[in-house]
């Protein structure tokens, strides 16, 4: 490919990575090698967190934890999702305007370790703030690191797929490996130890980042859309000033006794149900988006929704299936001893191995491949059904003392996993295709607001796990999974048209 015809596509960037690194990396750019692996400690820390983070909530004081019931624990832990997705957005238009991609993912890195660091402190005030700055962090880094992924191909590249699915693949080594880590500590040392293990991942993940930058599209350090000086300047006093307000109101409110915890997340819910629905119109009236993107919006509205409802399945693999797994499955596989918290593990075991399968297989067909949206309608159909397996072990029980056998959690696992590689890799891809050139990381803030909703709706779903069965819970959730997955298959012949030229 040459040196031109990348930059046709590089999204008013103007700044691209020497030719010669095009096909160094598994014949991808060698770009997607430092992004990868930066990932790869991310999600180190961030799914390590995540994977302890709602037993942590449920552990009683005594045993290191906050003493929550089950329900709440798994509804705040949906709520610190919600935000750091929320957040996204944010992140998307400091990139585009005042930071730039690179900027923008180094800084959120620093801030994710920061907060990763604070939650090594075994004090509850610690925690809150640590899961802020994270919040903060992954909302810089997360939508600007998938965007610099996209950046390094062509619109009609047919690598792109395989690569974003190459991609996805090193995010959960990080997943897989996190929570072995995190679990192991949490379980013989103690929570703190393993949020010290993810703040030391996370670390790692920042020196990687900078050691490749030479390799990276999009690394200078000026946005690729800036406002204007004085538009800048008033974008800052406004955030401040916007900080600070926000701030003193919820100390306020929290010491008059109103801002609750249970107000707050239902706060948050309201705010991604609102966010996303803002956001589309912004970008649908935007004069910065020509008639031609403005039409490939319209399909991405339906891609966006079957985001929503796969992630929702998705997100509670760090909540409910985690408190199933602690009280009422067997930590023991062929005689080995493990702690509840590694069944997280299983989930970027099974998206490790079959990413690179799934790559392959889209590499090797080329233009043949299945449209986009049969990937993700696919996907959000095999996300349910991980659900609907779990009403088989769960049912028939007088009881909650029972303990279902380890593969029922590792089965609906592997469904959960082969689902999420077809459907983010697929999803994420689309995305950077379909983005409207002035909203370039905006877009892809868009589909992490599809995970901010899905977290959100789950974060009001979870207080019934402790009240309705729970054959009930996980069957009512996985068919209405399925039932927008086969929706999705529908209106693909429409979509397949409204898409191009995305295939």
């Amino acid at each position: 490919m040459s040196r031109t015809a990348i930059d046709k596509d590089d999204g008013g960037d103007g700044e691209q990575p020497p030719p010669e690194d095009d096909h160094a990396f598994l014949g991808h750019p060698r770009g997607l090698l430092a992004l990868s692996g930066l990932e790869v400690w991310e999600r180190f820390s961030f799914l390590g967190m995540q994977a302890i983070l709602v037993l942590y909530f449920a552990a009683s004081v005594p045993d290191g934890g906050l003493g929550m019931a089950a329900g709440t624990a798994a509804s705040v832990s949906a709520a610190y999702g919600t935000l750091v997705y929320l957040v996204s957005v944010a992140g998307g238009w400091l990139a585009d305007r005042i930071l730039g991609s690179y900027r923008a993912v180094l800084w959120g890195g620093v801030l994710i370790a920061c907060g990763h660091y604070s939650m090594a402190v075994p004090t509850a005030a610690m925690t809150w703030v640590g899961l802020g700055l994270i919040s903060a962090g992954t909302g810089l880094l997360k939508p600007n690191v998938a965007t610099m992924v996209g950046k390094l191909y062509r619109t009609d590249d047919d690598r792109r797929d395989a690569g974003f699915a190459l991609y996805y693949m090193a995010i959960n080594i990080g997943a897989f490996a996190g929570p072995l880590i995190t679990g192991w500590l949490a379980d013989h040392k103690g929570y703190h130890w393993g949020f010290s293990a993810a703040a030391i991942g996370m670390t790692f993940g920042l020196i990687q980042y900078v050691a490749g930058r030479r390799h990276l599209a999009g690394k200078r350090h000026s946005a690729e859309f800036p406002l204007a000086p004085d538009a800048l300047r008033r974008a800052v006093r406004s955030m401040a000033a916007g900080a600070v307000v926000v701030a003193a109101a919820a100390v306020g409110l929290a010491a008059a006794g109103w801002l609750t915890m249970g107000r707050f997340v239902d706060l948050l819910t309201l705010i991604s149900v609102v966010a996303p629905v803002v956001y589309f119109w912004v970008m649908f009236t935007s004069p910065r988006v020509t008639p031609e993107e403005r039409g490939r919006l319209k399909p991405y509205v339906v891609l966006f929704l079957a985001s929503v409802a796969f992630n929702f399945i998705l997100f509670q693999a760090y909540s409910t299936m985690m408190l199933l797994a602690s009280t009422n499955a067997r930590t023991t596989l062929l005689g080995f001893d493990f702690p509840a918290g590694w069944y997280a593990s299983a989930l970027g075991a099974f998206e490790v191995l079959l990413a690179p399968v799934v790559a392959a297989v889209w590499a090797r067909m080329g233009p043949r491949q299945p449209h986009a949206s049969h990937k993700i309608a696919l996907g959000v159909i095999l996300g349910g059904l991980s659900f609907l397996l779990m009403v088989l072990p769960t049912s028939g029980h007088a009881d909650d003392t029972y303990r279902m056998a380890a593969w029922w959690i590792v089965g609906s696992y592997f469904l959960l996993g082969l689902g999420d590689v077809l459907l983010e890799t697929s999803g994420m891809s689309a995305t950077s295709k379909l983005a409207p050139k002035a909203f370039s990381s905006q877009t892809m803030s868009l589909w992490f607001l599809s995970l901010a909703l899905a977290n959100g709706i789950q974060a009001q779903t979870v207080k019934l796990y402790d009240d309705v069965s729970k054959p009930a819970y996980f069957g009512v959730n996985g068919a209405i999974a399925v039932a927008v997955g086969l929706a999705v298959m529908a209106l693909a012949p429409w979509l397949r048209r409204t898409m191009h030229p995305v295939r």
